[in-house]
């Protein structure tokens, strides 16, 4: 075979392209990176993490509220402790035997027998 046999081979002869097969479109679903029940799971794990947050904080809250509301009180009940340790003080100052009898004496009143006894609270 020559050149130009050929050549003239390849122009008789149509040029055959080799028909593409159609493609049918394939719909791959693509997963991904967390399924939905995982998301779900995460989901719920985070909603009570955020429950239990806030949680510790109210309860944090309320306890420094009540120790707050303690501290107050035992400052008044210091506060009522001095003034009634100032008040006895001041009762047995006042309850003196020597004051009483002075104050007696200022009234007019005579006393006849110069011993005084304090009377004494007795528990039963």
């Amino acid at each position: 075979m020559s050149v130009n046999h050929a050549r003239s081979w390849e122009q008789i002869r149509p040029q055959q392209t080799p028909k593409k097969e159609q493609s049918i479109p394939v719909k791959v679903q693509k997963q991904g990176w967390i399924t939905k029940g995982e998301k779900l799971i995460y989901s719920i794990i985070g909603v009570c993490i955020i429950v239990a947050g806030l949680y510790m904080v109210s309860f944090s809250s309320s306890t420094d509220t009540v120790n707050r509301e303690l501290q107050q009180l035992e400052s008044k009940v210091k506060l009522q402790q001095a003034v009634n340790d100032q008040l006895s003080y001041e009762l047995k100052e006042l309850s003196r035997p020597e004051r009483i009898i002075n104050m007696a004496e200022k009234n007019g009143l005579k006393i006849q027998d110069t011993k005084v006894k304090q009377a004494q609270k007795m528990n039963n």
